[in-house]
């Protein structure tokens, strides 16, 4: 494993490790299992009536999907990284790199981010951490983001993950501060990007007053980064990351409550298939990002097999939709639907 100053082999130890499930939450799910549509018996739509397009950050998306920020910095973060941007490209999609630290850190990797010749017109997140941006200027992070020529920059909280990771971050202090700034300073709008912990309504709260409109949830129940980081430490992080494993709020209930605290979200932790698309949206998402599943598919079979397993994620919600007798993705969240178990408690129900 890298050692903590080692950016560029932490990344590939993070690319070996989610190219498997090793890395998924234990015990704890997305609670999107706990949204159940009203099947319509009489929908009076044909399939191809059935529109998923949708806008998000002033661009449509054909489809409600972002193919969410995971790698950059090595070689094959590159390759990976223009390969899923051709494909959002091709499919209509939004799409997100991973952490530029790396980039700050070694200009010299900036090629690896560099996905906008092969993704014109893809609505495009450059990525940097919270508590990085903090100590940078801001012209620092402009810089970043024009190098790349993203529409927008993710900012990531990842506290959690930072506790865990061998060299990471302790002092998580001026986060909000840092939103507020960027959010004033920056000139593209600020995504507010957890790391697979979630977002609560406090969290929610203190970003919508620092100017934050669209918040990536990234909840539990999908990829557990502090797991990714237990199994690259040793000693008392590793037993405290065995201990935390599981820690933070499910997908579900952070799209509940990011929307109720009156923001978009991106619905991103564990979202798999196509109906969990559906009932993401349902619960008020714009869109659901999908990350390490498209990574192993891409990885276990090229694009090919990456666009496969797309085409089963649309096809599915499509399929949805129509027998929730929902046209649009607007028609979707006012769909009836029941909530059930520990996803009622979370929505105070």
């Amino acid at each position: 494993m890298a050692g903590p100053d080692d950016i560029g082999g932490r990344k590939a130890d993070h690319l070996d490790l989610c190219a498997t499930d090793e890395v998924a939450y234990r015990d704890r799910t997305t609670l999107l299992e706990h949204v159940r549509l009203v099947h319509q018996s009489l929908p009076d739509l044909a399939l191809d009536d059935v529109d998923t397009s949708v806008e998000l950050l002033g661009k449509t998306l054909r489809a409600p999907i972002v193919i969410a920020g995971m790698t950059g910095g090595t070689e094959r973060a590159g390759e990976v990284n223009r390969s899923l941007a051709v494909i959002a490209q091709k499919r209509g999609y939004a799409f997100g790199l991973g952490s530029q630290r790396a980039m700050e850190r070694s200009p010299d990797t900036a090629w690896t981010y560099r996905v906008r010749e092969h993704a014109p017109d893809v609505l495009l997140f450059g990525n940097v951490g919270v508590v990085q941006a903090r100590e940078w200027e801001t012209s620092v992070v402009r810089e970043l983001v024009q190098a790349i020529g993203a529409d927008a920059l993710c900012l990531h909280m990842n506290p959690a993950m930072e506790l865990i990771q061998p060299g990471g971050d302790r002092d998580f202090r001026g986060g909000t501060e840092t939103f507020a700034r960027l959010v004033r300073e920056l000139g593209v709008p600020v995504i507010a990007k957890e790391t697979g912990n979630g977002v609560s309504t406090e969290t929610a709260c203190k970003l919508y007053d620092a100017g934050v409109r669209v918040v990536d949830v990234s909840g539990a129940g999908g990829t557990s980064w502090v797991g990714v980081e237990t199994l690259r430490a040793e000693g008392d992080a590793h037993e405290l990351g065995r201990a935390l494993w599981d820690w933070g709020i499910p997908t579900a209930a952070s799209v509940h409550l990011v929307t109720q605290s009156g923001m978009t979200a991106i619905a991103t932790g564990g979202i798999r298939t196509g109906h969990d698309v559906a009932r993401a949206l349902a619960l008020g998402a714009t869109a659901a990002g999908i990350a390490r599943h498209v990574y192993m598919a891409l990885q276990d079979g090229g694009t090919a097999a990456a666009e496969r397993l797309l085409d089963g994620i649309e096809r599915e919600l499509r399929a949805v939709m129509l027998l929730s007798g929902a046209r649009t993705i607007a028609e979707l969240k006012r769909a009836p639907r029941v909530i059930t178990g520990e996803l009622r408690a979370w929505m105070g129900l």
